[in-house]
């Protein structure tokens, strides 16, 4: 006997959930694969996943647009409002070895980042980011960031970020170097070209670190539970230089829009004053 509409019906959303979980399943392994723009961020694309999964999965039947709605905020490169890290289990304090902000507090310090494709002029503000700026001011003074790679680079529509200061190069955080609190984050969720802002842990406004990330064109990145990301200064001459590399493009293997620039970057000095 031939199947009823009704039965007919049923048997097709079952296709379309199977088909979802084949698709979901292999997002999951190529977002596994990626930097985050978190500073050891693999946290936040988990949560957006899992909330991809329960909206397209297990939310009963879901028509193709719903499953198409929700595809498409998986594969965003930029982290979802809808989708917040948990930040349970996130830090309150700063490590004893992070400076303190009244080392940088009231006053402005200028300087360049050499890096091996060009030179960036730069500025960071004590007076809005008192924190993050004697964190930089620091870790600069030190030399820690001579040698240190640009591991990542996103080229979206929205989204051009040159991220900065994994000591490993691969966009590991040191879970021994962590601070906070977020400062001077855009209420707008917009971080204009130029701006120089702190990578950090999804979902925690003490899971600041070493990482920066230079923004190359006008980005919007969503809030995440924390709130925003402390922008703690901008670009004053040589934007340009990261520019071309962007423009040279992303190795192969990661997204479209979101992975290791094809020229490696690398830092060769760091100073300010």
């Amino acid at each position: 006997m031939a199947a009823s509409p009704r039965e007919t019906r049923e048997a097709r959303r079952r296709i379309q959930q199977m088909e979802a979980k084949r698709e979901l399943r292999r997002d999951q392994e190529k977002r596994r694969k990626r930097d985050n723009l978190f500073a050891g961020g693999a946290g936040a694309a988990a949560v957006i996943l899992a909330v991809v999964l329960q909206l397209a999965v297990f939310s009963g039947n879901p028509t193709e647009e719903e499953f198409a709605a929700a595809e498409a905020e998986l594969n965003s490169p930029s982290p979802s409002p809808s989708a917040p890290a948990s930040p349970s289990a996130a830090a309150t304090t700063n490590a004893p070895n992070i400076p303190k902000p009244e080392a940088a507090a009231g006053k402005v310090f200028t300087g360049e980042l050499k890096l091996n494709r060009g030179t960036v002029g730069v500025q960071l503000d004590g007076t809005k980011a008192p924190q993050a700026a004697a964190v930089f001011k620091s870790l600069a003074d030190s030399g820690y960031y001579q040698g240190v790679s640009c591991h990542r680079l996103t080229t979206a529509d929205n989204f051009g970020v040159l991220q900065c200061g994994s000591k490993t190069g691969d966009g590991q955080g040191d879970p021994a170097y962590t601070w906070g609190p977020l400062e001077n984050t855009p209420a707008d969720n917009k971080y204009p070209a130029g701006t120089i802002a702190v990578a950090r842990t999804g979902g925690n406004a003490y899971g600041n670190g070493t990482q920066f990330f230079v923004v190359y064109k006008d980005t919007v990145i969503p809030a995440d539970a924390a709130g925003g990301y402390t922008v703690v200064g901008k670009v004053t001459s040589g934007l340009d230089t990261v520019t071309k590399i962007a423009a040279a493009g992303l190795k192969s293997g990661g997204s479209d829009t979101d992975g290791a620039p094809v020229e490696p970057v690398t830092i060769d000095s760091f100073s300010l004053k």
